[in-house]
């Protein structure tokens, strides 16, 4: 294998610099980057302040798809009613807010 290599160039006329090899890593991951990764922060952080925002009345979709009205808001838990039963849950399982209701939040 290695008798069929070519002799190592000598002189001025090498071929291309070494970290010209680079740039289209580089490339890859700059799109990567914008395509991906900061949409993705993006939406965390629009989330992060839905439940900061959330209040007792408020219309609520569950990611596990119970819909369901704000009753009390704890510190990482609200509990919700839905028609009749009564659930707390997490407030990471809220997937949306479809109606505001009741009043202002003090902040």
């Amino acid at each position: 294998m290695l008798a069929m290599m070519p002799p190592p160039q000598t002189g001025g006329q090498g071929g291309a610099p070494a970290w010209t090899s680079f740039v289209p890593l580089l490339l890859l991951l700059v799109v990567f980057y914008f395509a991906l990764i900061r949409p993705q922060q993006k939406k965390a952080k629009e989330h992060t302040q839905m439940l900061k925002a959330i209040r007792p009345g408020d219309k609520i979709i569950t990611s596990g798809g119970v819909v369901g009205v704000v009753v009390t808001v704890k510190d990482k838990t609200l509990n919700i009613r839905s028609g009749d039963a009564k659930f707390e849950i997490t407030k990471s399982a809220i997937a949306e807010i479809t109606e505001r209701g009741g009043e202002p939040s003090e902040s």
